[in-house]
């Protein structure tokens, strides 16, 4: 079993930048793709960025691309969300998860769907507005 542990979530003004962190406690961190998706009042929850086991291995939203960054630590098994340029769109609960199915797929965009993933956190809220 895996727990996951949002933070970095905050009031930002648009043009603004934050860091989103998860942090995973359990075993086998660096064999799951881990994904950001996030969730504004209303809508449907959707994916963000996901990442497999290494930087190379990644996947982002078309409305996010240019603007965030996924990286993870398999040391300290952490994974985070660089976000820049930040829209007030990008106003949401915004969740990690980790899927361990399909880990070895070399292209992590073809799985970054939120029912690919068994284990989320709580979630952190960012919201963008001046």
């Amino acid at each position: 079993q895996l727990q996951l542990a949002e933070s970095g979530g905050a009031l930002v003004q648009p043009g603004g930048s934050l860091r989103l962190s998860c942090g995973v406690s359990g075993s086998a961190f660096g064999y799951y793709v881990i994904g950001w998706f996030r969730q504004a009042p209303g809508k449907e929850r959707e994916a963000v960025s996901c990442i497999g086991r290494t930087d190379a291995n990644t996947y982002y939203a078309d409305s996010v691309k240019g603007r965030f960054t996924i990286s993870r630590d398999n040391d300290k098994n952490t994974v985070s969300l660089q976000m820049s340029s930040l829209e007030p769109d990008d106003t949401a609960v915004y969740y990690c998860a980790a899927d361990r199915t399909n880990f070895g797929i070399p292209r992590v965009q073809l799985i970054c769907v939120a029912s690919n993933f068994d284990y989320w956190g709580q979630g952190t809220q960012v919201t963008v507005s001046s």
